[in-house]
């Protein structure tokens, strides 16, 4: 079970952005946790221009189970047009830190 278990990388314009998603990852248990890391510089090409900016990063702790459900929600409340999702499989852990991680999650989790 915990080797399926997730960490989810997605960028916000601010940090009023970064905290409301959070919050609402949590409350429907789509995430365990979610750390907000401040203002990381980003340059990436969009619409073929070379852009830069402040984002604020979120570090989701998640499952493979509830990855398509989160995925669907941030496309919808995530004001950018291509938010940036990427799902990191979590290889190794503190057994009970990862079992607290399943936990958050109960009810998401068809295999438990």
């Amino acid at each position: 079970m915990t080797n399926r278990l997730q960490v989810i990388l997605c960028t916000c314009p601010t940090f009023e952005v970064a905290k409301s998603l959070a919050y609402q990852l949590i409350e429907q248990r789509l995430a365990a946790c979610v750390n907000i890391i401040p203002q990381i510089h980003s340059i990436y090409r969009w619409e073929n221009k070379i852009e830069e900016g402040s984002e604020w990063l979120l570090l989701i702790k998640s499952h493979e189970d509830c990855y398509a459900q989160l995925e669907q929600w941030i496309k919808c409340h995530h004001p950018y047009q291509v938010p940036e999702l990427i799902a990191l499989s979590i290889q190794q852990g503190l057994p009970e830190y990862l079992q607290w991680i399943i936990g958050g999650l109960n009810g998401n989790i068809s295999s438990i």
